[in-house]
């Protein structure tokens, strides 16, 4: 994170120490909410509500196999008086082994959940990136930043392209669906 503002920080640096040499009047900065575009764009909420479903679709499945465990060891605690000492170790092992299963589906299902949202964002991104290299090109701006990422503490309101951005991406969004 520290090196990811310092590289930042440097090409500001740089990009402001040319726009001195080649005229500030050339020059034009623009930014952009990544956020803001995941947040408000269509895309975005229903990338968020397919991944919301489906983990309310995992944290069921994990409910219902934890609720099976605290029935398991209620029995099990109830009937270890009248069990053989072998018989009670074989029931004990075995519901450590669905623990220990359980510990891996709720792992497994944890995993499979950040690589849900990591292809998601990674799409959205890609397609952000695409709209918003376009639109700078199209209004002749020279460096456009993410304001999250790059630590933007102010911008002029006319900088900031996230609008456009999101109506442009809803656009293409609705003609996808």
């Amino acid at each position: 994170m520290r090196n990811k503002v310092l590289w930042t920080g440097l090409v500001l640096a740089v990009v402001m120490g040319l726009a001195s040499f080649a005229g500030a009047a050339d020059m034009r900065i623009a930014i952009i909410d990544f956020q803001r575009i995941l947040d408000e764009s269509r895309a975005g909420k229903s990338a968020q509500e397919t991944i919301n479903q489906q983990g309310r679709e995992m944290e069921t499945d994990l409910k219902t196999k934890g609720e099976t465990l605290e029935q398991m060891k209620a029995q099990l605690q109830k009937d270890a008086m009248v069990m053989s000492k072998e018989t009670r170790e074989e029931k004990e092992r075995e519901f450590r082994i669905k623990v220990n299963d359980f510990r891996e589906v709720q792992q497994e299902f944890a995993k499979k959940a950040r690589e849900m949202q990591i292809r998601a964002m990674g799409k959205i991104r890609n397609e952000i990136d695409a709209l918003a290299k376009a639109l700078a090109e199209e209004r002749g701006v020279t460096l456009m930043i993410e304001k999250q990422e790059a630590g933007v503490i102010y911008a002029p309101a006319d900088s900031d392209l996230t609008g456009e951005i999101i109506r442009r991406y809803d656009a293409q969004f609705a003609k996808g669906n």
